[in-house]
């Protein structure tokens, strides 16, 4: 069994940028004085959706990554995977940014683009790696 050592450079890279997204969250409540919830705030909305997103696909894909990388998938194609992941979360959380992003304004539709290729990127990431360990366990 090998150590998953491209497992642990994408999850040291999700988890920095879960660190800034929340840092985001916390400074944005502090300034407008909201405890909890968003306070109908919708830029407030945005930032803890962005944060929470990754953080609802970032642990299990790590998990899984770090499987595929001990058992059977090349490692090649981990970082690929891992790759194309990390860069799918990052459009993505640069999209929900935006209200072009996050709402589909039609000015902007660049953060719209930004945002489809994030969750395809997740999306494909997930099946990949999904397929690739089941493929070659059986």
């Amino acid at each position: 069994m090998t150590t998953p050592i491209i497992a642990a450079i994408a999850g040291a890279i999700l988890i920095i940028l879960q660190a800034i997204l929340m840092i985001l969250v916390g400074s944005h409540r502090i300034r407008n004085r909201v405890n909890l919830g968003t306070g109908d705030d919708p830029a407030l909305e945005r930032k803890i959706r962005r944060h929470g997103n990754l953080a609802e696909n970032a642990a299990l894909f790590i998990v899984v990554l770090a499987l595929a990388e001990m058992t059977v998938v090349p490692n090649n194609v981990v970082g690929i995977i891992a790759i194309v992941f990390i860069v799918g979360r990052i459009l993505h959380a640069i999209a929900l940014s935006t209200v072009a992003g996050s709402h589909g304004a039609k000015t902007g539709k660049i953060f719209q683009g930004f945002r489809a290729l994030g969750a395809f990127a997740t999306f494909g990431s997930f099946i990949a790696l999904g397929g690739y360990l089941l493929a070659g366990i059986f």
